[in-house]
């Protein structure tokens, strides 16, 4: 009796268990399924009478897509869902153990979203699919923005192209303040020069001196310390892209100085030279001697943070540097040479920045040869380039990167999307949290910090 008294009450307990589980499997109800699909995606939408409890993963190295809806019964009776596109190759439903499981088959992995709705209930998910898509509009007559995305199974891209015709504007490097201290956003420098268009430009440190040999209206404002690429504009507004080297002396009696650098910090041994667009001291200490220059006579000596008038050089000397200028006094000759090479000495406009990505048509990245570090040369991240078009127009094109519209490129795949767009010569600008293109003072993209960063320098677009 006792035997027969616990067989009941097991089989009691099992029962209890099986309507419970009964119960528990019919909480939601998928009462209807159905698909559609656009350029972009394909949705497949799920009627329920509540909202599931859902899991989603992958499968198949990431070409299938599983989507789980735990304790639900399927009410359509559904074991297929057709549809009409090649992105998804097809749409399978099983309901087993109180899952109700939907696989979605693709031709090559995706991105995707589940979402749900609320009365009427429904669950619903979004598979982009491998696209691309331009959209075009003439800003001004001779400038032409291009906005760019691409969805393949690499992630979205977005970017922005603007086609400059050089014939009706003039392109040269801007200074944040219009100094090389302290930094400053492209679009203050974009409105300070009243530019039509401007893109972040130079590599920079923190204090805002520019990492790159940059000249303006025919002046060298910094230097580079290593042969780099270069994008320039000749003296007719034909753009040019290749490689720039500074060498510099300070010749005075029977002594030639090298210079070390022009408007950056003055290390030891080192002679710098200090110009206007430096900023209005040198900011020096006293342990070096400095000379000011004009019209290759020197008008001054101080020991330190000497005043940059227009028209004038500060010739910034220590250790070895110092040693080898001693004796030179006011009314002494001073000349300053400085060479950039062919055809640059003869460039106005010159903006070293590097490393080239596309030379003669051929994609060609060159941050070996050129020394750049892994911080611009490895991975995806937001870029700012410029390419030279066969009409001899320039482009301007800027990424973004680092946020879920856009994975951003490396410097190859940069390379590609210029040459997609025309470009036959292209060069890489700084990028990351810098990249930003700005067009008649409003800014075009999304810069991956949030807001602008501050930066050195931009190019800036300007009707002539």
């Amino acid at each position: 009796m006792k035997f027969l008294n616990k067989k009941i009450i097991g089989l009691a307990a099992m029962l209890l268990v099986l309507l419970q589980t009964a119960a528990f499997a019919a909480d939601v109800q998928v009462t209807g399924v159905r698909a559609s699909t656009s350029a972009e995606k394909v949705r497949i939408v799920f009627d329920v009478d509540n909202i599931p409890v859902y899991k989603v993963s992958t499968g198949n190295d990431g070409r299938q897509i599983l989507l789980d809806f735990s304790s639900a019964a399927d009410r359509t009776k559904l074991t297929k869902l057709m549809v009409k596109d090649d992105f998804v190759t097809g749409i399978s439903f099983l309901n087993t153990g109180g899952v109700f499981r939907t696989i979605i088959d693709l031709k090559q992995p995706g991105q995707y979203q589940v979402k749900q709705l609320k009365n009427p209930n429904r669950i619903f998910i979004d598979i982009s699919k491998e696209y691309e898509k331009t959209t075009s509009q003439e800003m001004a007559p001779g400038l032409v923005q291009t906005t760019y995305i691409r969805q393949d199974g690499r992630g979205m891209l977005t970017g922005y192209f603007v086609d400059v015709d050089t014939s009706r504007y003039a392109l040269r490097p801007a200074l944040a303040n219009g100094v090389i201290a302290g930094r400053g956003t492209v679009s203050a420098m974009s409105d300070a020069n009243q530019a039509v268009a401007a893109v972040n430009a130079s590599y920079f440190a923190l204090d805002g001196e520019i990492l790159g040999l940059t000249k303006i209206d025919g002046q060298v404002v910094s230097t580079t310390y290593l042969p780099r690429s270069a994008f320039g504009v000749m003296a007719d507004g034909t753009p040019i892209i290749g490689t720039v080297d500074y060498s510099g002396q300070v010749k005075t009696k029977n002594i030639a100085v090298p210079v070390s650098g022009v408007n950056c910090e003055r290390g030891e041994n080192m002679l710098v030279l200090y110009n206007e667009y430096y900023d209005t001291n040198t900011g020096t200490n006293e342990y070096g001697i400095e000379y000011v220059v004009k019209n290759n006579k020197v008008i001054a000596v101080n020991t330190a943070n000497s005043c940059i008038d227009p028209g004038c050089v500060v010739v910034s000397a220590h250790g070895s540097a110092k040693d080898a200028l001693a004796g030179i006094k006011v009314g002494d000759k001073m000349e300053i040479v400085q060479n950039i090479g062919t055809p640059w000495d003869q460039a106005p406009q010159v903006l070293g920045v590097g490393p080239r990505l596309v030379v003669n048509g051929v994609v060609q990245v060159t941050a070996a040869e050129e020394q750049f570090g892994g911080d611009v040369a490895n991975g995806r991240a937001p870029r700012t380039a410029i390419g030279i078009l066969p009409n001899r127009h320039v482009l301007l094109a800027v990424v973004d990167g680092r946020q879920s519209n856009s994975i951003g490129c490396t410097l190859t795949e940069m390379g590609e999307l210029l040459k997609k767009f025309g470009a036959v010569n292209a060069v890489n600008f700084d990028g990351g949290g810098s990249s930003e293109l700005v067009i008649g003072g409003r800014i075009i993209n999304k810069p991956s910090d949030g807001s602008e960063r501050s930066v050195g320098s931009a190019l800036v677009v300007c009707a002539k």
